[in-house]
């Protein structure tokens, strides 16, 4: 958002301190919070799992040139490595069939059309075994409006042949070496049974046995792994299950998500209940690192290939300026505990509950269908463009990087909890939700080299790179003409709230005080000229 500097100093009342350069320590103002750091203190390579992976619907979708545009803006801002979708085998992509003697008959083109485009714009496809093609299939049990079929499979002999068909094809098509970076992930949520798996847990078990071996058939190298169970289940006992019976597995994916009732909602009916426990989801992901070392494999990977703040894509929390704070808290909670956090999702081009009539709906999307940014996208391009060294921070909700030229970026932020009690997420977070004060941050860097740097400050907030709030204010039109889209992409683009140049004397110190309100989130970024 192209902002003038008045704006932003009416608002953040930071005229004397956002501005002004502060050579000593003495001159600052007292500050509520205070974040001290030492360019020369280094923590060491900073940690990118938020940005291995990330999640879509459905592979079909992935055909859209819309979806394709989406996920190379994703691509490019928020630096995401690998995607993950649900429906690669399902019927709408055309992957499998038999003849009239059963003999089985494979088709990858569709599936050729995405993965050469997701490769083409540099990222690698986390590969999702599923859902069972309808000719493969033991039952008529689907799920969501494209329906996806959740029965195990009539012959499990078959299943085997069409994943090492599989394997066989993308080896041929992209080389070994490529794919041996990829991952492959054989179902997903299958504790959820009557949801995503009509099967027992020895059912699932079974059907993993028999991906793992088709993969490892092509090649050694290739990495497979599971259950991608829903709530962080099975984790002990899936690595339970292959240690004993020597079945190949690499690592462990898992689910999280920060809300309380509503399980499997994808219409928002029931409504959902954001957990005030400041451990929900964190705390999920740093026990599964425990029963993954606690194991008898404890050098196995961990990625939790689906989490956010709701499992619903009907939850206004998604589109609301609240959910950018709560992504980096989360992920700071976090840390290292996960090799990757794939946020879902990237984009509201989804289709679980069928096509949606709302350009904001409370999609699950970093981007509404239109290509809009909401804040939940900001909080992961501020993070993409933080340093490759991490600098020592005690503060809970910030980092510090700095990157090779001398340049520092320090990624602030507030979350505060304010949902009220006995309502739900559905008739809150729909409304104009105004911002309190928490008060100012006090932010100082020392040991910084002599020199000029190029200040730009980032911000998303309240009214502050906040589109569902813009959308409030034209009164929630069921449809958006082209203006309006153009209006809405132009007010919160993300683009610095303010820039100038600025000297650091001999004294190597950088101060700022900076006025914060309740789920700010501030990227201040230090460029070496």
């Amino acid at each position: 958002m192209k902002r003038k500097i008045l704006p932003f100093l009416i608002a953040g009342n930071l005229c004397s301190s956002v501005l002004a350069q502060t050579d000593h320590p003495g001159h600052a103002p007292t500050a509520n919070r205070i974040i001290s750091l030492d360019f020369n203190k280094e923590k060491g390579i900073f940690n990118t799992s938020f940005k291995a992976c990330v999640g879509a619907g459905r592979a079909n979708e992935g055909l859209r040139s819309d979806w394709q545009q989406q996920l190379a803006i994703a691509k490019k801002e928020c630096g995401f490595k690998y995607i993950r979708m649900h429906g690669l085998l399902t019927d709408d992509m055309a992957v499998y069939m038999e003849d009239r003697n059963g003999k089985p008959k494979y088709n990858y083109q569709y599936v050729d059309v995405l993965y050469d485009y997701i490769l083409s714009i540099g990222m690698k496809p986390f590969v999702e075994l599923g859902f069972m093609p309808g000719a493969l299939a033991s039952g008529n049990n689907t799920i969501f409006w494209w329906r996806g079929n959740v029965t195990p499979p009539k012959d499990y002999k078959k299943w085997e042949g069409l994943v090492r068909n599989l394997a066989q094809h993308f080896t041929e098509r992209y080389g070994a070496d490529e794919v041996k970076t990829w991952y492959f992930e054989v179902w997903n949520e299958p504790n959820l049974k009557g949801g995503f798996w009509t099967g027992s847990q020895d059912d699932y078990f079974k059907l993993y046995q028999y991906s793992a071996k088709a993969i490892k058939s092509v090649s050694a190298a290739y990495k497979v792994g599971g259950p991608a169970t829903a709530g962080a289940a099975w984790v002990p006992e899936m690595i339970d299950f292959c240690y004993k019976n020597s079945v190949p597995i690499d690592f462990i994916s898992t689910h999280a998500y920060g809300v309380k009732q509503g399980f499997l909602d994808e219409y928002g009916s029931t409504g959902t209940v954001l957990d005030k426990n400041k451990e929900s989801v964190s705390g999920d992901v740093w026990n599964s690192r425990k029963q993954i070392q606690n194991s008898a494999i404890p050098g196995l990977e961990l990625h939790y290939t689906e989490w956010s703040s709701s499992y619903t894509p009907a939850d206004p929390l998604h589109d609301s300026y609240h959910e950018a704070a709560y992504i980096l808290q989360k992920l700071k909670q976090t840390g290292a505990a996960a090799n990757s956090m794939s946020y879902w999702t990237f984009t509201d081009i989804f289709e679980e509950p069928g096509p949606r009539f709302t350009p904001f709906h409370g999609g699950f999307g970093l981007l509404n269908t239109q290509g809009i940014k909401k804040p939940a996208f900001f909080s992961y391009s501020f993070l993409n463009k933080l340093g490759e060294t991490e600098i020592n921070d005690e503060d809970n909700s910030s980092w510090a990087c700095k990157d090779k030229k001398g340049g520092v970026q320090i990624l602030l932020w507030d979350y505060t909890y304010t949902l009220p009690d006995s309502v739900n997420n559905q008739s809150y977070y729909i409304r104009d939700l105004p911002a309190k004060s928490k008060g100012e941050v006090d932010l100082r860097v020392s040991g910084m080299q002599k020199g000029k740097y190029r200040l730009e400050i980032y911000q998303t907030g309240y009214k502050v790179n906040d589109a569902y709030t813009t959308y409030l204010s034209l009164n929630k039109p069921d449809q958006l003409t082209k203006t309006q889209v153009a209006m809405l992409k132009t007010q919160n683009d993300g683009a610095p709230v303010f820039k100038a140049t600025i000297s650091v004397n001999a004294s190597g110190l950088f101060f700022r005080k900076i006025a914060l309100k309740e789920n700010d989130v501030f990227l201040i970024n230090l460029v070496r000229l």
